[in-house]
């Protein structure tokens, strides 16, 4: 396989990340150019990758994502001769870098804007538990307020305070968050996330009495979600996810 002067092992993060940012745009949960997805690039100098400023999600390639250091500098061999081809949203550089920082285990990280999403972070309940879907975060979700657009690198450590252990966390008035120790798991965690945020705002739109499981059962379900072959599971995704994007693509993402 082709890697285009990098290492094997970056490489194959790069055609994921690429890949994970077409599954996004696939599930059309983009904001044009705004928002983004990273990964922990292989090794001990605390790089990872972010996309471009500018590439649709559902055009990224490999080659279009950008190695940055944890100072949000571009680390890319023709970066200083052509600081245009390797711009980076600096809101996302503070969010994503925050957390890979301080989380050793968030290999990768998930960051939208989808109008569910971010209605339900309007919300001052936040998540309810009255989904299947959102019965998976009962226990396992965290929230941060909002400070205004994510510029400041003061907030770093009040996201991965607020974070903390968990692997999802709505931020509101913006948006939502998910990480995992790898590119599939953190895809899952958003899907769960996203549609638990759906049908929350479809059940409260039907202007009914909405039905509340006991939390003997919430906790019981949270759990079930936990099971020992989750990892499988979320492989099984994940490959399913691949086959859903290489069908009819104008491009390649491993290019």
């Amino acid at each position: 396989m082709e890697t285009h002067g990098y290492s094997q092992e970056e490489w194959q993060v790069r055609c994921d990340l690429a890949a994970l940012y077409r599954v996004i745009g696939h599930f059309r949960w983009t904001d044009m150019i705004f928002t983004h997805i990273s990964a922990r690039v292989p090794g001990s100098d605390h790089h990872f990758l972010i996309n471009r400023y500018g590439v649709l999600f559902d055009e990224m390639r490999a080659s279009d994502l950008v190695r940055i250091d944890s100072e949000g500098r571009p680390v890319e061999a023709g970066a200083r001769d052509d600081p245009d081809r390797y711009r980076v949203n600096p809101a996302g550089f503070t969010i994503h870098s925050a957390i890979h920082m301080a989380r050793h285990d968030a290999v990768c990280v998930v960051h939208t804007h989808t109008a569910a999403g971010a209605a339900v972070s309007a919300q001052k309940q936040g998540l309810l538990p009255i989904s299947q879907h959102a019965l998976k975060y009962y226990g396992h979700l965290a929230y941060h307020d909002y400070e205004g657009i994510a510029l400041d690198l003061a907030e770093r450590d009040r996201l991965v305070n607020d974070l903390g252990s968990h692997n999802a966390m709505i931020l509101k008035n913006h948006g939502l968050l998910t990480c995992g120790k790898s590119i599939p798991e953190a895809f899952q965690e958003m899907y769960f996330l996203e549609r638990a945020c759906e049908i929350q705002l479809r059940a409260m739109a039907g202007n009914a009495e909405l039905i509340f499981p006991s939390e003997k059962v919430c906790a019981l379900t949270a759990s079930q979600y936990r099971r020992d072959d989750a990892e499988g599971i979320t492989a099984l995704q994940w490959q399913a996810a691949l086959r859903m994007i290489e069908g009819g693509a104008r491009t390649d993402y491993r290019s």
